[in-house]
């Protein structure tokens, strides 16, 4: 898919193309590729001039790779860009070049920034005023997504301790709680893996003299935004740690109350066992043979033998 993104009266405007014309006629700063194919790669070439690396935003890029310059003015930055979806979060790879006053971006799948950046430049006129402005917000509007995603977390986690902490869980229970927290602390590392690599970026911009000196700006307050969000990621590993400990402490109180049960069983039932024993042997005088009460006192000894344990035990408070 190939969009065009052209500016009108300081508004950005959308162009979906389906032909090489339809490019020609343009004169964009922003063209957005998403999954592109060679047909769409070759319109590029021809009228930009620009020929896509097949790597642009492969997985396996070297780090050399993510920032650079060319000789000829093209700046080339792969970053990544955050897709909190509710089953499963990810990063999403996207390879930008920056040539004659063009932003060519490329990446597989459609990404929730993309979408906030043009929602707003349409609605917000003056906002974008060429490609790095282009850029610059698309950053900015990464480091909010992931300052979202970090509200939503900490909204998880408090629901989580409720549960965990103010009454009693199972073994059920403490599964779900752990599956949560396992997704939460996935999705907040992903989210400091999007900052760091958001703040490489903005830096090799900086350092590459090519923003003025609001866009400078700019990209200083987008790095202490970026900054601000890197305690509170700590704090959640932090409170995802205590949570998992508690759950984790939880389930061995769970399991020590069974080992529990069938220890006082096995103490409670030694003595009856013995008498048992002691009354089944082949000895040649048996009482509960020869007498009428000797069945029923070998029966009572073996209850009185349960029960004194069992009101023992409860006295101590090792049945509660």
């Amino acid at each position: 898919m190939l969009n065009v993104f052209t500016l009108v009266n300081g508004r950005l405007f959308q162009e979906e193309i389906d032909s090489a014309d339809a490019l020609a006629a343009l004169r964009p700063i922003w063209v957005d590729l998403q999954a592109p194919t060679e047909e769409e790669k070759r319109w590029i070439a021809d009228r930009f001039g620009l020929a896509l690396p097949e790597n642009i935003a492969d997985d396996d890029l070297e780090e050399s790779a993510r920032f650079y310059e060319e000789d000829n003015g093209e700046l080339h930055i792969r970053s990544d860009f955050l897709i909190d979806d509710e089953d499963v979060s990810r990063n999403v790879h996207v390879g930008f070049i920056l040539k004659n006053g063009v932003l060519h971006s490329v990446h597989a799948e459609d990404v929730p920034v993309f979408r906030l950046l043009r929602m707003r430049a349409r609605r917000i006129p003056a906002l974008i005023e060429d490609a790095k402005d282009v850029l610059l917000k698309l950053f900015d509007a990464d480091a909010e997504y992931s300052a979202d995603a970090l509200e939503r977390i900490y909204d998880s986690l408090e629901a989580v301790g409720n549960g965990v902490l103010k009454q009693e869980i199972d073994d059920k229970a403490a599964a779900a709680a752990l599956a949560a927290i396992a997704r939460e602390e996935d999705l907040n590392g992903r989210i400091r893996r999007n900052v760091m690599d958001t703040r490489r970026a903005l830096s090799f911009m900086m350092r590459s003299r090519l923003l003025n000196a609001d866009q400078f700006e700019e990209a200083r307050q987008i790095l202490r935004d970026i900054d601000s969000l890197d305690s509170h990621t700590a704090f959640l590993f932090d409170k995802i740690n205590f949570l998992m400990d508690a759950i984790v402490g939880f389930i061995n109180i769970n399991q020590n109350k069974i080992i529990k049960i069938f220890s006082v069983a096995s103490v409670a039932l030694l003595p009856p066992t013995l008498i048992a024993s002691i009354y089944g042997m082949n000895f040649r005088y048996m009482p509960e043979i020869e007498l009428p009460w000797g069945y029923p006192l070998a029966l009572v000894l073996m209850v009185a033998s349960v029960a004194a344990p069992f009101v023992y035990f409860r006295r101590k408070g090792w049945l509660r």
